[in-house]
């Protein structure tokens, strides 16, 4: 099949090759930034930089909108697509009936539309990812459009899944707890061990036995351990003394202290019971 790709940053740098090693032809790249349409296009086969978006002479039949959120219905008001085009966006917290009313409004050809999300985070600076193993969440307004998308997707990757707007919404919320959030406070924490000059690599075995240890259990709340679950105030209080002149941090360090204690607390109740 001949895709063509509607942004260029870091999803559509792993996604297009995954596409190709798929079997189909990746034919189009449009990106703001012309660059980003460049290096893209350089790690293809025989892509070719679209500079409009205005594709309705394109010989592409699916076309893949990996554009931020906030430039998706922007982009849609602009896009021109040939007849009998699928629409497709990557996004995780945007309802598919968004895009169906957008192309309703703007698009004068009736577009076939989808989701092809991938449950995963992309970074250019990282090697290209195997997407065997990546989820594909995949949503389509109609039975044709969904029986395409899913033959595309497993061709790709053994993990695909239909799943609901409601539905992935409520997984990149999830995504965000433990992607997103969890790599801020990676990032808290080697900025607190480098400012006071100490090697944050002292950290990654524990970092490593961490997300072992939550990945082998059923529930990771069942492995949490440190002061928060003991309710250990005399640490606690030691740990926020260390942080009076970091006022953000204290803050998510007693919200997050808190929660854990509720959490382990709970159990606890729960297993007297």
């Amino acid at each position: 099949m001949n895709i063509s790709f509607i942004g260029a940053g870091n999803l559509a740098w792993h996604l297009a090759p995954a596409l190709e090693n798929a079997g189909h032809h990746i034919n189009e790249i449009y990106s703001r930034q012309p660059q980003s349409a460049r290096r893209l296009v350089s790690n293809l086969y025989d892509a070719q930089i679209h500079s409009e978006l205005n594709f309705a002479n394109s010989t592409s039949r699916l076309f893949v909108l990996a554009t931020p959120d906030d430039a998706l219905e922007a982009v849609c008001q602009r896009l021109v697509l040939p007849e009998g085009a699928i629409l497709v966006h990557t996004s995780g917290s945007c309802s598919l009936d968004k895009l169906q009313n957008w192309m309703a409004i703007y698009s004068d050809i009736p577009v076939r539309t989808g989701v092809f999300y991938p449950l995963q985070t992309f970074s250019r600076e990282q090697p290209l990812i195997d997407f065997a193993g990546v989820p594909l969440c995949l949503e389509a307004a109609d039975s044709e459009t969904e029986e395409e998308l899913v033959a595309i997707g497993q061709a790709m990757s053994r993990i695909v899944y239909l799943v609901s707007s409601s539905e992935r919404l409520l997984l990149h919320l999830a995504a965000v707890l433990a992607c997103n959030f969890s790599n801020h406070l990676l990032a808290l924490a080697r900025q607190l061990t480098v400012s006071n000059g100490l090697e944050f690599g002292l950290l990654t075995p524990l970092i490593q036995e961490t997300v072992r240890k939550a990945l082998a259990v059923p529930d990771p709340a069942t492995v949490q351990t440190g002061p928060a679950r003991r309710n250990d105030q005399t640490t606690i209080q030691a740990h926020l003394a260390l942080l009076m002149d970091q006022p953000l941090t204290a803050e998510i360090y007693k919200l997050l202290t808190h929660s854990i204690y509720k959490q382990s607390h709970t159990m606890n109740m729960n297993s007297v019971d």
